[in-house]
């Protein structure tokens, strides 16, 4: 756990050498999913007064859900329609990357701030977007940032 907030950290600021390091060690499968649930649930609670409870639980559903699938089909992707020579890869290395890059969804439960609520959403999304692309290109061995962002 030491590592835990550093990692998610440095996922957050987009550094391709953690996308690396979570890619290789396959005991962080379970701090890419702490991750995922901690970005749901914040996001759940920055939106509290839409879902209340009910919106929370449901939120960190979805989240690790779409976690899996999202990571399968980039997976697919980029593995089998868009591979280069060196892409070698699996799907727990894309689960690994991808999870890590919901570190800056956490973010969301400044979301709680009405006039700012927006604002905190389209924000955080983005950056998860872009740290997704950095943690595919990363997990997929790819030169190419256009590939991975096609990929995502």
């Amino acid at each position: 756990m030491r590592r835990f907030v550093p990692r998610m950290i440095r996922a957050a600021k987009l550094e391709p050498a953690l996308y690396e390091e979570v890619e290789a060690d396959r005991s962080a499968i379970w701090q890419a999913f702490l991750v995922v649930l901690l970005s749901a649930l914040a996001a759940g609670i920055g939106s509290f007064h839409n879902g209340g409870m009910k919106g929370v639980v449901w939120q960190a559903g979805a989240a690790l859900l779409g976690w899996w699938v999202w990571a399968w089909f980039a997976y697919m992707i980029g593995t089998r329609l868009l591979p280069t020579r060196e892409t070698v890869a699996d799907h727990g290395e894309l689960l690994r990357t991808i999870g890590f890059s919901s570190a800056p969804g956490i973010l969301r439960v400044f979301a709680l701030i009405d006039p700012i609520s927006g604002l905190v959403y389209f924000g955080t999304t983005l950056w998860m977007l872009i740290a997704m692309v950095v943690g595919v290109r990363q997990a997929l061995d790819y030169h190419s940032t256009r590939r991975a962002i096609a990929v995502c």
